[in-house]
């Protein structure tokens, strides 16, 4: 009975742990393994934090969807004039794509580390493998593909059990961290709000509904169905909680896992996914290193396909475009020529002069400032009757959501002065 309950509850997962998931790419592990190398566990505290916020924020985002059966994108041009929305989504395109590249690179350094391939034939051979799984995979199978992926990072949790970790001053630093609030620390701080708040998850999950009510004959969104909607909304809301539970979990293990090795042993300085896994080596052990490389690349896997989706979803539907992943090539040629696009431009980053690194630092700027005023629209659809009917968000997800907004423009404008 309990394992049929279980497996009940697991059916109900989908979008929301999928988005959660995807938020742990190589790009946000980085970011997670520089705050437990330069600051030991005194980071902590920002992923308790972002919990309540990011939750908040994609209820919004799914709730659109499901409620309205349209994307973020074709509902935000009915907040801001059509140049405007077109700006944002611009914006998104480029910064994904850029993020994608440093995703593949990643990806790339962490099979050459792991299994002695070479990089750049690895990257390609990524995004390549991801882009014909989207093209020509159904969405049914897609979609539990992705699912099945998002078990890469339990490899993170798993390498807690094999690295010596003080529980105690974790737990101390989780409650009472101490830091000198300067230039570098607020960096940081801004750098983990900015990696795990991100547009392209709210495009995502919205999105995702979306095709659920497409592929799905007896669903319809909840405008139009209200007798769906007791069991839909409770279904996103154990969705997403679950999801962003995960992805924080994920994320602090990143960050107890480096904290605990390389910070302890004066390792401070890390730039990439691929440099913590190589630093583990021979302070936590081959196994550590193992775990840590290939969680990299299985989590790339499910982050990198979700980048270059949002952006085509958020693209198309700004621009009246058919789309969606559950639609045959030939009958969303602009939807799968974004990500076509999206895909090829991110594989010719790492061929390229420019440095990842900067223009991953350059894209979290962008998406940090973007985020802001599509956070704005989401909360001012979602609070609209004409969209969302007898569904507005409630008062309390509500207060979540534009306290997620107020933070995230705290953290954009913060940028501007923390380096």
């Amino acid at each position: 009975m309990r394992i049929g309950h279980f497996r009940r509850a697991a059916k109900e997962l989908g979008p929301g742990l999928v988005t959660g998931a995807a938020d742990d790419d190589p790009s946000g592990i980085a970011t997670y393994s520089q705050a437990g190398a330069r600051f030991g566990f005194n980071m902590l505290w920002t992923l308790v934090l972002t919990y309540p916020l990011m939750t908040a924020i994609q209820l919004v985002s799914a709730e659109i969807g499901r409620v309205t059966g349209a994307g973020l994108a074709k509902n935000m041009g009915e907040v801001f004039p059509r140049p405007v929305v077109t700006a944002l989504v611009a914006l998104l395109f480029f910064a994904n794509t850029i993020n994608i590249g440093a995703d593949l690179a990643g990806m790339g350094a962490a099979a050459k580390l792991a299994l002695g391939w070479n990089a750049h034939v690895a990257t390609v051979a990524f995004g390549l493998g991801s882009l014909l799984l989207q093209v020509f995979v159904s969405y049914r199978r897609y979609a539990r593909f992705l699912k099945i992926l998002t078990m890469a990072l339990l490899t993170y949790v798993a390498t807690l059990f094999v690295v010596e970790l003080d529980w105690g001053a974790a737990l101390k630093s989780l409650v009472l961290p101490e830091f000198e609030l300067n230039g570098g620390a607020m960096t940081m701080i801004v750098a983990v709000f900015g990696t795990t708040i991100s547009p392209y998850l709210f495009f995502w999950q919205s999105s995702q509904e979306v095709e659920e009510v497409n592929e799905n004959p007896k669903a319809k969104p909840l405008k139009e169905a209200p007798r769906q909607a007791k069991r839909e909304l409770a279904r996103i809301r154990m969705d997403t909680f679950v999801g962003m539970a995960f992805s924080n979990i994920v994320a602090m293990a990143i960050m107890l896992a480096t904290a605990a090795t390389l910070h302890v042993n004066g390792k401070t300085e890390i730039q990439t996914a691929a440099e913590a896994a190589e630093a583990l080596r021979p302070v936590a052990g081959p196994f550590a290193f193992a775990l840590f490389s290939l969680g990299i690349i299985g989590t790339g896997l499910l982050a990198v396909p979700v980048l270059a989706g949002s952006a085509a979803y958020a693209l198309c539907e700004s621009r009246g475009w058919k789309e969606g992943l559950g639609e045959k090539p030939w009958r969303a040629v602009g939807f799968y020529s974004v990500i076509g696009a999206a895909m090829l431009l991110g594989v010719a980053i790492d061929f390229s002069p420019l440095d990842p690194i900067k223009a991953l630092f350059w894209s979290a700027v962008l998406n940090g400032v973007v985020a802001v005023p599509i956070m704005a629209a989401m909360m001012l659809v979602a609070s609209r009757r004409d969209r969302m009917g007898r569904f507005t968000i409630g008062p309390w997800v509500r207060a979540g959501g534009w306290g997620a907004t107020a933070v995230m423009a705290v953290a954009a404008a913060a940028m501007f002065f923390a380096r």
